[in-house]
């Protein structure tokens, strides 16, 4: 069995760009001897329509004061190389390796020094060594161990090994290290986005009384249509403010996009058009869950052990579909050695009364982990129902990380997801909203009409995007 096809919901949008007949009703007939018995409330037959709340769950906005954010984001504190060729023999008691790894720009960044420790693996599993480093050539990022074991190298010439510093060791009356490290930062900038909205109605129109009362997801209610259309408008342009921080993505050059929203007056160096957005950040810096959603532990534990290779942040909120959401429930319920008829999830008091609660708020498997159902991804007229490029979840690591903030010149502890708005001393974007025209109380013109004009100018800043987990369908 299944839901049927038809009927199905509804995706028409109920606003118009013009007032039409359908917004009205029009099929009143006086000469009908037969009052008919109206409801003069409108129905809220999709519940609160909005999608907006996450970003003022999970960040925090703050202004700023120019064309682009800037932070910078700590490095690894310790080395260690994936891609090293062993150039020596087997068994040989002193050897030469070749640092091969492309997260180094040049072999003089070489982060190893004479005197210290490493412990050299072979990636394919044949052996591994613990040696102290004799000679490092920064021209060609050759590095000279002499090995701690009697039995010399365990792995074959040319094997692909991985190699990483655990300490160091120097003979006595010997010099001290004879190289220094500089600490690498990873710096990172975003661009605000300007988001603009309006909404206008002629005077006569403003005057004129209906039989509907009307009422919007902020508690707006009234007899007068225009109300409705106005606050709508308001809801919708507060939902566009969050979805277009999740959503945004940077112009690519020579794309139509950056031809069409490109300005002269943008700050040197910065993207023209387009901004980064949440998404965008995670599929670019952060961790990428593809196939399917994970159901079982095993699938979990893979997420955890890359979140161990992160920051390894305690604890976690995963925004989720609904889909998503039963999937988790699910797999908590089967480890319920009594789950298998689906019945004693949780613990429960055996009430004849009880509401019996399939559903599970979060669990901890090495970090806590909180789940939410994000509206935003269910909404038909939203993510809800893609059929390619949908996303079922986000993890989002909570609490706040330290930056260095080029506003401030000092480190600061800002959230993990934050929004940017552009504000000055004189001028604050952050919701803008005025009227302009010759009714309801403006006088700014001839033109017998109001209209509300909406403005923002915003960008959010994903810090840490290494530790955030995006699921795609």
């Amino acid at each position: 069995m299944a839901l049927a096809g038809s009927p199905t919901f509804a995706l028409q949008p109920s606003s118009e760009r013009v007032a039409l007949s359908t917004n009205y009703i029009t099929d009143f007939n006086f000469l009908n001897q037969y009052l008919p018995d109206t409801y003069e409330k409108e129905f809220e037959r999709y519940g609160n329509r909005t999608v907006s709340s996450f970003l003022r769950m999970v960040g925090a906005e703050m202004p700023s004061n120019s064309d682009m954010i800037k932070w910078a984001e700590q490095g690894r504190l310790h080395t260690k190389y994936i891609n090293v060729n062993a150039d020596s023999a087997a068994a040989a008691s002193t050897a030469d390796f070749t640092v091969n790894d492309t997260l180094i720009p040049a072999a003089s960044q070489i982060s190893i020094r004479i005197g210290q420790t490493v412990m050299i693996s072979d990636n394919a599993g044949t052996g591994s060594n613990k040696a102290v480093v004799t000679g490092v050539n920064y021209t060609t990022g050759v590095v000279t161990v002499a090995y701690y074991e009697g039995t010399g190298q365990a792995f074959a010439i040319n094997s692909t090994v991985t190699m990483f510093i655990y300490g160091s060791e120097f003979a006595k009356g010997t010099d001290g290290m004879v190289e220094s490290l500089e600490s690498q930062d990873s710096f990172f900038d975003n661009k605000p986005i300007i988001l603009k909205d309006t909404y206008a109605i002629s005077g006569s129109d403003m005057a004129q009384i209906g039989w509907v009362e009307v009422t919007t997801e902020n508690g707006a209610t009234g007899y007068l249509w225009y109300l409705k259309s106005e606050h709508e408008t308001r809801l919708r342009f507060d939902d566009y403010l969050e979805t277009a921080m999740i959503e945004a993505v940077p112009a690519a050059p020579n794309s139509g996009a950056e031809a069409a929203l490109s300005s002269a007056t943008a700050a040197v160096g910065t993207v023209n058009a387009g901004s980064e957005g949440v998404f965008f950040a995670v599929e670019n810096r952060g961790n990428v869950w593809t196939g399917g959603n994970p159901t079982t532990l095993a699938d979990f534990d893979s997420v955890i052990q890359r979140l161990d290779r992160q920051g390894a942040i305690e604890e976690n909120v995963l925004f989720v579909n609904r889909d998503f959401s039963f999937d988790i429930d699910d797999m908590l319920a089967a480890q319920n050695s009594y789950g298998a008829g689906g019945t004693s999830y949780g613990l429960f008091d055996n009430d004849e009364e009880m509401a019996l609660n399939l559903g599970f708020t979060g669990f901890r498997r090495g970090y806590d982990f909180y789940k939410s159902d994000w509206k935003y991804l269910n909404d038909p007229t939203m993510r809800g129902d893609l059929s390619s490029g949908g996303v079922n979840g986000l993890l989002v690591p909570a609490g706040s990380t330290s930056v260095y903030d080029q506003v401030l010149g000092k480190n600061a502890k800002r959230p993990f997801l934050h929004v940017r708005y552009r504000a000055s001393e004189t001028e604050d974007r952050r919701y803008k909203t005025w009227i302009t025209g010759s009714a309801g109380g403006a006088a700014t013109s001839s033109i017998d009409e109001m209209k509300v004009n909406f403005l923002s100018e915003r960008c959010v800043c994903t810090l840490g995007a290494n530790n955030f987990v995006i699921f795609n369908a």
